[in-house]
């Protein structure tokens, strides 16, 4: 089938055919009639299967049919309302659908404008004002600009959602339902995600009305034509990897994936540090240098673009071969969205994974997911050891020594060691489970490396006495009491070599010494007071001699006081 059997306006297909559009994608020709139609539609299909075209090409036709009757000179073209709306959860993906707007009806004289956040709002001002047909947005500064009355949704007569399940990760949900309660009621509503999880589907049937289903592939499975491959590696050799990767194979572009913002800028300087040409793009980035990231990528003057999974979602770009997961994603459906930048529009592609120890259980749940299990390639020079292998074979040991393998090996991995050999192997196994040891292994055995002490059979018991009269003493308390008895020696070695400290004096010593007042002198005798021998008076009538002087004053008149 081509797009001339779709029914298309001549416009439209003559900008498919400048574009090198002839057949349409599964997603495609089923949407498009549903849209022509002006039916609800809930959309699933992968990322890469062309969903912008499935509803960009029938929206700039319906906008052509009911502005037929529209002419120039019977309005000014500043107060032309809104029609259409496309919501998008990031600045990259909206740039993309404004620019698959702009590319499929250029010869059909609609006005489009993008607008998001991060960047002034004077210029996208101006624009509205000039009036437009099609609004493609982001949440955030479109609920800015509606709350500033630059935008009116009274007259959005096609609504677009894209990329549901992003809007769901991203926490933007509140903010879609706002914008939903602003919309008119009677509107014709375009549904599209690439996974369909229940909080998904929930939000869908509150804002689709008797809604046509279209579900090219499964739900969160990944292209067939996208190859793909898993590494094992440590942690700390993941870098080294990396290099290795990109200088044995002939990998001329790719969009390696990181978890964090400070990894991304971690991993493109490394890369620029070994002569690849790398560049970071993430959300701390300004717009300005995240657009210049991504346009230096696809002009081929950056080999490598190491990208966030919310900055890379909208990354479209054509012949894209390799997408590389320097870290595994800890959502399942994350990796469907990071593999599926490649394989577009049944291009093939290659996707390369590394998988350290800790990311384990996230590589299980995404084969659980996608219903495949993912190659594993062990030609590489940082292999993983085989006692953290995901998917190692559990080998079968026997009796004392053990054998190999995550089974066989003990707590540290080596062949027959420690405490947990024998064909039980250590407690956690690569399936997961606690599996048990026989009695008679339980207790120790012989070492394979010489590190036990006590070389006994574990079935075994010191039954004899060790002195007469002594009663048989256990392998595990004689473990025990030598340990104990080594920790004594380690102690008395630690005082030996421990720095002599000076005593300090006790606290009675550093106490401020008293002051001693002389004794009193027992020959001591205190003076006698002075008699002053004193004149017959009323109050001395006999004129004996006073201990004190009397007061003058008191023996005179009151004449003579003054």
């Amino acid at each position: 089938m081509s797009f001339s059997n779709l029914k298309l306006i001549e416009p439209l297909l003559k900008a498919l055919n400048d574009e090198g559009y002839t057949t349409p994608t599964p997603i495609q020709e089923q949407s498009i009639p549903i849209v022509l139609a002006r039916k609800d539609l809930l959309g699933c299909a992968q990322t890469g299967t062309g969903k912008t075209a499935a509803f960009a090409i029938p929206l700039l036709q319906l906008l052509c049919e009911d502005a037929a009757g529209i002419k120039e000179t019977t309005g000014v073209r500043s107060l032309r309302p809104i029609k259409a709306l496309i919501l998008t959860p990031t600045r990259e993906l909206a740039i993309q659908i404004d620019e698959s707007f702009a590319a499929y009806g250029k010869y059909t004289g609609m006005k489009h404008l993008v607008i998001f956040g991060g960047v002034p709002q004077h210029s996208q001002v101006q624009a509205l004002q000039r009036g437009i047909d099609i609004l493609v947005a982001t949440p955030g500064r479109l609920l800015d600009l509606i709350d500033q009355r630059h935008i009116s949704l009274r007259d959005i007569q096609f609504f677009v959602l894209d990329e549901a399940d992003r809007m769901l990760d991203m926490g933007f949900v509140h903010d879609v339902k706002k914008i939903i309660t602003r919309l008119p009621q009677k509107r014709q509503t375009l549904f599209f995600s690439a996974t369909m999880p229940p909080e998904i589907q929930k939000l869908a049937n509150t804002i689709l009305v008797n809604p046509s289903k279209v579900e090219v592939t499964p739900a969160s499975t990944t292209a067939e034509t996208i190859q793909q491959s898993m590494y094992f590696v440590e942690r700390q050799d993941k870098r080294s990897l990396l290099l290795h990767v990109l200088n044995t194979h002939h990998i001329p572009t790719a969009l390696v994936f990181a978890r964090t913002k400070h990894g991304a800028d971690k991993i493109a300087q490394g890369l620029v540090r070994a002569g690849i040409r790398a560049e970071a793009i993430h959300g701390n980035k300004s717009q300005n240098a995240r657009q210049r990231a991504l346009l230096n990528f696809k002009s081929r003057q950056t080999r490598i673009l190491v990208a966030t999974d919310i900055a890379a979602r909208g990354i479209d770009i054509d012949e894209l071969t390799h997408v590389i997961n320097y870290e595994l994603p800890n959502v399942p459906e994350t990796y469907v969205h990071r593999i599926g930048r490649t394989g577009r529009a049944g291009a093939s592609g290659i996707a390369l994974s590394f998988c350290d120890a800790e990311e384990k259980e996230f590589l299980r749940d995404i084969e659980k997911l996608i219903g495949r299990t993912v190659p594993v390639v062990e030609d590489h020079p940082h292999v993983m050891h085989a006692s953290l292998s995901y998917r190692a074979p559990v080998a079968a040991g026997s009796g004392r020594s053990g054998s190999g393998g995550s089974g066989g090996s003990g707590r540290n991995g080596s062949s027959g060691s420690g405490r947990n050999n024998g064909s039980g192997g250590d407690r956690r196994s690569s399936g997961g489970e606690r599996r048990e040891r026989p009695p008679q292994q339980r207790n120790g055995g012989v070492s394979g490396n010489g590190n036990r002490r006590n070389p006994a059979p574990d079935n075994q018991r010191n039954d004899q006495a060790q002195r007469p009269g002594q009663a048989p003493v256990r392998n595990g308390e004689v473990r025990e009491k030598i340990g104990i008895e080594q920790m004594e020696q380690r102690d008395l070695e630690a005082k030996r070599k421990a720095p002599v400290q000076q005593e300090q004096p006790p606290a009675e010593s550093r106490k401020r010494p008293e002051v001693k007042r002389p004794r009193p002198n027992p020959e001591f005798k205190p003076l006698e007071p002075l008699r002053v021998p004193q004149q017959q008076t009323a109050d001395n009538p006999s004129g004996s001699a006073l201990p004190f002087p009397v007061n003058p004053l008191n023996q005179m008149s009151g004449d003579e006081k003054w």
